[in-house]
């Protein structure tokens, strides 16, 4: 059931397994400690930490005896975990070794309302001693489930509205928000993937095994997993750097990935980059192979078909890179750019797939079929159980009645989140009439797929995934005092921020002064000193306000004028538009892009 790698000899060694009935015992074990402390169903407890076997126990643990799991996660910001102990509830937390000094920091204040912390492997005398002094009671997990099997407790399973689990998530400048998800909307999801599922001729067995390396505190990840355990098959854990996920894969081989965007960007540039390497015959050769198998492949046949001997020649080679195993990969989490995805369906030799899909949704609201290459660059038609609309957006112009048909995605079914955890405000403001309002604007083909455009709102997602709310970021960024106006700008392609910056006058002759330069503004403008004191100025902001690593801008654009002096770029209220910024800009952004990943590549 779970795989995981030990540290030993200064490597990591081969995968060690945990079966079924391990798994099932621990869970027995560790849902009756929880009882044998008086915890009653409808507790909430917490679960901090990197994907491991222990995670899943302490999960399945609490579905077994009706207590909502809370995922704790730290990059929704500085204090986000501390916001969700106090805001949750929460009085148990099982936690990984590396988290604990983190959870008994001073800064965490809420964590002395803590009644008991149990470490996934052993805890430390130092922190034992914290504990106690902060009235926590501290176990290792070995303690734990000891105590579970001196104290056997019956399951109390839940009934199907009862919850399952509160899962918080950003998307928004404010505190994190937690997404109410039943327990039918975790059954209905698992079953509704069981159904997609059936229709394809490649059945998922028992022998197939999944590489788990997005967070558990995702849904993605946690609905993976969570269908895989309902059909028995195996799934690995990475050994916790993702910069050396490959040799992860070489070992445990696995039959089915799931990531996001960033993760196929750079399978597709390490290819592309060894592909450079080869010499001019064999490059031309795979570019040939290349295009004579999507040509088969556009005319309908299926992937493993279209060209066997291209895949005996080329891309096995590709394959390999994965593990040499995997049948299906699914992009999630942002969208996947049509040239990383046809790269993907004609050299992974398996099924790649794109889904669409919230933690409200929990996980999938549309997905992708395989070998339908008409659904490239799409997320496919809506997920089984599940009901999509478009909704007129008048003000971005878009339509639903018109061609072609455009507007706001809403989302109903048996799969939609129940509401946001103590904020009936905003859970009115998120389903209206029964429909959830996911913010993402959405154009529906002719063949009834749905492809994501635009967000209505300004918050985006970067590739790797992550919220990013532009007009906060430039509050945040605003207040730097070489800043007189800032734009900040990133898209679902990208993984990084870049900004176009007005600096203050003042400040900048200052500045100019007193490092010996002169001329004027555009002149200043114009110098690389400036702007790597501009981005120094606004890491200082970020640092200050405890912004987080991907909210960080990565490059800037310079710019003498203010924006205001253009009424193009500019509403009468003196917002932004843009849309219209990016037309101006855009040649300057992507010189500036190409420019950040070659010297990430360096």
């Amino acid at each position: 059931m779970l795989g995981w790698r030990d540290f030993k000899d200064g490597k990591w060694g081969p995968y060690n397994w945990k079966t079924y009935k391990e798994a099932y015992e621990e869970t027995l074990q560790t849902g009756s400690a929880l009882r044998a402390h008086g915890i009653e169903p409808g507790a909430r407890i917490g679960i901090y930490g990197a994907n491991c076997p222990q995670w899943i126990v302490a999960m399945e643990a609490c579905s077994a005896h009706s207590l909502i799991c809370v995922p704790l996660y730290d990059t929704l910001g500085s204090g986000a975990v501390d916001f969700i102990i106090e805001h949750a509830e929460i009085d148990i937390v099982f936690v990984q070794d590396k988290k604990v000094k983190e959870l008994l920091n001073e800064e965490c204040t809420h964590a002395k309302r803590l009644k008991l912390i149990v470490c996934f492997t052993s805890l430390q005398q130092e922190e034992k001693d914290k504990a106690v002094s902060m009235n926590i009671k501290p176990y290792s997990w070995n303690e734990f489930l000891n105590m579970g099997k001196e104290n056997p407790s019956e399951p109390s399973p839940p009934q199907p509205l009862d919850i399952c689990t509160i899962m918080y998530t950003s998307g928004t400048s404010g505190e994190p928000k937690g997404v109410i998800l039943t327990h039918e909307n975790m059954t209905a999801s698992v079953t509704g993937v069981d159904h997609f599922m059936e229709k394809f001729e490649d059945k998922m067995t028992v022998d197939d095994v999944y590489i788990s390396f997005l967070p558990l505190a995702h849904i993605l990840d946690r609905m993976i997993e969570e269908f895989f355990f309902h059909r028995g098959a195996s799934v690995g854990y990475f050994h916790g750097n993702i910069n050396e996920i490959q040799e992860d894969m070489m070992e445990l081989k696995p039959t089915f990935l799931a990531g996001v965007p960033r993760v196929y960007e750079k399978v597709h540039e390490g290819v592309l980059k060894a592909l450079e390497e080869l010499n001019p015959f064999r490059r031309h050769m795979f570019h040939v192979l290349y295009n004579f198998k999507l040509k088969w492949m556009n005319l309908g046949y299926k992937q493993k078909y279209a060209s066997r001997l291209a895949d005996l020649l080329a891309f096995r080679k590709v394959k390999n890179r994965l593990g040499g195993r995997i049948r299906l990969i699914v992009s999630g989490g942002a969208p996947l750019s049509s040239e990383v995805e046809e790269f993907l369906r004609v050299t992974s030799c398996g099924f790649v797939l794109q889904g669409y899909g919230l933690t409200e949704t929990c996980g999938l609201a549309t997905i992708g079929h395989p070998d339908e290459m008409c659904m490239l660059g799409t997320v496919g038609p809506p997920f089984v159980f599940t009901e999509v609309r478009l909704e007129e957006v008048p003000e971005m112009g878009y339509d639903p009645l018109a061609d072609p048909p455009r507007g706001e995605i809403c989302v109903r079914g048996r799969t939609t989140f129940a509401g946001y955890y103590k904020n009936p405000e905003l859970t009115r403001e998120a389903i209206k009439d029964g429909w959830f309002h996911t913010g993402d604007i959405g154009e529906m083909m002719p063949n009834g797929v749905v492809k994501v455009i635009d967000r209505k709102k300004n918050v985006i997602k970067l590739s790797q995934g992550e919220y990013v709310a532009l007009e906060y970021l430039e509050k945040v960024y605003g207040i730097a005092p070489i800043v007189e106006d800032i734009w900040v700008y990133g898209d679902s392609f990208k993984s990084m921020l870049v900004a176009v910056v007005v600096p203050h006058e003042g400040n900048m002759e200052k500045w100019a002064d007193k490092n010996g330069h002169k001329g004027s503004i555009t002149d200043l403008c114009s110098l690389q000193d400036l702007n790597q004191y501009v981005l120094l100025e606004l890491k200082s902001a970020a640092e200050r306000n405890k912004l987080r690593g991907f909210e960080n801008i990565k490059g800037v654009i310079l710019e003498p004028q203010p924006f205001e002096f253009d009424k193009e770029l500019v509403t009468a209220t003196m917002k932004k538009r843009r849309e219209r910024l990016l037309q101006r800009y855009k040649v300057e952004i992507d010189d500036l892009y190409k420019r950040l990943n070659a010297a990430a590549k360096r």
